[in-house]
C-alpha cells in the first residue's frame, strides 16, 4: 500500500504494525530525526563549546547544519538564536590542535570571518567536520542534498507504482469474469464429488470394519508380547544382581590389593631403616674403638712419666693434670657414644619387630 502524506506511515507505525518490541519514545526519537532531515533539511545538530571573537570565552551553543547555514542558538529549543555561519564555496573547515584547556577543535573558515569550535568528544568532532565538508562539497558542484535526491526518486517510484497498481486492477477484474466462469465448472465438479463422496464413504465404512479386526488382531499380539517382554525383564533383573555381586566382589579384591601393597611398602621402609641403624651402629663402634686405644696410649704415657726424675715430675704433672681433664672429656664422650649406642640399639630393635609384624600380615 502507498501513503498520500509521510502522516499516514506515522500513525500506522504508531498503530503497533511495524513496531513490535519497540517503546513509544524509540519510536518518536526516530520520527522527529527523520522529519528533521527531510522536512527542515537539517543535516546534523547537537550542543557544542563556540569561542567568541571580542572577549574570547567559550560558550555552550546549540548548533544546527543546514544545506546552506550553520545556525547557533543557547538552548536546544531554538528560541533564542545566537548567531549564523554562511555556508558558501569560499568556505572551509580543518581541525585544530588543543589549545586553552580545549580539546576537540576544529575551524569553520569563512571570507571575512573565522570560527573556532569545541567538539564532546573525537568522534562528534570527526562527525561534525565530515558533515560540514559534505555539504561545502555538494554547493561546489551545485547538487542537491542526498536526502532531497532520495525523495524525488521516491516520488517518481511512487508514480511508477500507481501505474503499476492501476494496471494490476484491471487484471483483476479480468481474472475476476474469468472466476466467475470457473465457479461455474467448479459447481458442476462438486456434484460429481458428492456422488463420488457417497462411494467412498461405502467403501470407508468397510475399511474401518477390516480395520477393528486388524487391530483386535493387533491386540492379541501386543498382549502376547508384553507377557514375553515381563519374562525378558525379570532375567534382566537376575542378571543385574549377578553382575552387581561380582562388582563388589571385584571391589573387595582391589582393596585387598592396595592393603597388600602398603605392606609391601612399609616392609621396604623397614628394610631401609634397618640397613640405616647397623651402619650408624658400626660408626659408632669404630669411634669406640678409637676412642679406647687413644686412653689406653694416654696411660702408657701416664707409667713412663713416673719412671722419671723428680725435676721432671713437677713437670709431667701438670701435664698429667691437663691429660687427666682431657681424659675426663674424652670419657665423657666416650660415655655420650655409649648412650647414643645403646639409643641405635633400641631403634634396631623397634625397627626388626616392624619387620617380623609386616612379614607376618604379608604371610
Amino acid at each position: 500500500t502507498l501513503f498520500r502524506s509521510p502522516w499516514e506511515l506515522i500513525e500506522l507505525i504508531g498503530s503497533g504494525h511495524f513496531s513490535k518490541g519497540m517503546d513509544r519514545q524509540t519510536i518518536a526519537m526516530a520520527i522527529n530525526e527523520v522529519f528533521t532531515e527531510l522536512i527542515l533539511d537539517v543535516l546534523k545538530q547537537g550542543y557544542m563549546w563556540k569561542k567568541g571573537h571580542k572577549r574570547k570565552n567559550w560558550t555552550e551553543r546549540w548548533f544546527v547544519l543546514k544545506p546552506h547555514v550553520i545556525r547557533y542558538y543557547a538552548r536546544e529549543d531554538m528560541k533564542d538564536k545566537k548567531g549564523e555561519i554562511l555556508l558558501n564555496e569560499n568556505c572551509f573547515v580543518e581541525s585544530l590542535p588543543d589549545k586553552d584547556g580545549k580539546k576537540c577543535l576544529f575551524l569553520i573558515k569563512c571570507l571575512d570571518k573565522s570560527y573556532e569550535i569545541s567538539a564532546s568528544d573525537k568522534k562528534k568532532k570527526q562527525e561534525w567536520i565530515q558533515a560540514i565538508q559534505s555539504t561545502l562539497t555538494l554547493q561546489r558542484l551545485s547538487s542537491s542534498p542526498p536526502h532531497k535526491e532520495a525523495r524525488e526518486k521516491r516520488r517518481a517510484l511512487r508514480q511508477k507504482k500507481e501505474a503499476e497498481q492501476e494496471r494490476r486492477d484491471q487484471e483483476l477484474q479480468e481474472l475476476q469474469r474469468e472466476n466467475e466462469k470457473k465457479q461455474q465448472e467448479l459447481e458442476a465438479i462438486r456434484k460429481e464429488q458428492r456422488e463420488a463422496a457417497i462411494r467412498a464413504a461405502e467403501d470407508e465404512r468397510k475399511r474401518v470394519q477390516t480395520q477393528l479386526e486388524l487391530q483386535e488382531r493387533f491386540n492379541r499380539e501386543l498382549e502376547r508380547q508384553q507377557q514375553i517382554g515381563a519374562m525378558m525383564a525379570q532375567k534382566v533383573a537376575e542378571k543385574s544382581s549377578e553382575l552387581q555381586h561380582n562388582v563388589n566382589r571385584l571391589r573387595e579384591l582391589e582393596e585387598m590389593y592396595k592393603e597388600l601393597q602398603a605392606a609391601l611398602d612399609d616392609e621396604k621402609q623397614a628394610r631401609q631403616d634397618e640397613e640405616t641403624v647397623r651402619r650408624l651402629q658400626a660408626r659408632l663402634l669404630e669411634e669406640e674403638a678409637a676412642k679406647r686405644a687413644e686412653l689406653e696410649k694416654w696411660h702408657q704415657q701416664q707409667a713412663l712419666t713416673i719412671q722419671m726424675s723428680e725435676a721432671e715430675k713437677q713437670e709431667l704433672e701438670n701435664q698429667r693434670i691437663l691429660k687427666e681433664r682431657a681424659l675426663n672429656v674424652a670419657m665423657q664422650q666416650l660415655e655420650q657414644l655409649e648412650r647414643e649406642r645403646s639409643e641405635a640399639l633400641q631403634q634396631y630393635q623397634e625397627v626388626k619387630i616392624k619387620l617380623d609384624m609386616a612379614a607376618r600380615s604379608e604371610e
